[in-house]
């Protein structure tokens, strides 16, 4: 060999106090502890954004058949509106296009002063557990 070669030695990557190389068990189960809090934890936080999407598309859908409706009645004109207090109740599976929603309807003639109609919206979800409520005035 010539005084220029190098030698190369092998060292190992880990060396434990009794020379073992690797992880014990114990600390790959601690590591997997570990990982298993963090993963549930997302696992959660998933299931939560799911169920706070769902209720917000159910709010949106619900303010626009709300909105929708009070729309048509107010296109429709003052002197269109039904005399009196009239309720109409659109059950669940009726609203077209939305099996899931119940619609109720009230308009009430020379409701705050004369000459103008009252008419409120209310949309129902979740056999009535939960509701979006539109009202508005209308005068002729």
């Amino acid at each position: 060999m010539n005084e220029h070669s190098l030698k190369i030695r092998q060292v190992p990557a880990f060396v434990g106090q009794r020379g073992e190389q690797g992880f014990s068990l114990v600390e790959i189960l601690v590591a997997m502890t570990i990982l298993s809090i963090g993963l549930l934890g997302m696992a959660a936080l998933t299931v939560g954004i799911m169920h706070g999407n769902t209720q917000s598309k159910n709010v949106t859908e619900a303010t626009a058949l709300a909105t929708d409706r009070l729309e048509f009645l107010r296109n429709r004109g003052f002197s269109q509106l039904p005399a009196g207090t009239v309720t109409t109740t659109e059950g669940y599976g009726s609203v077209a296009g939305f099996p899931e929603y119940k619609r109720v309807t009230q308009t009430q003639m020379d409701t705050p002063v004369a000459g103008a109609a009252r008419i409120q919206v209310s949309v129902f979800w979740k056999s009535d557990a939960r509701s979006v409520v539109l009202s508005t005035i209308v005068s002729g």
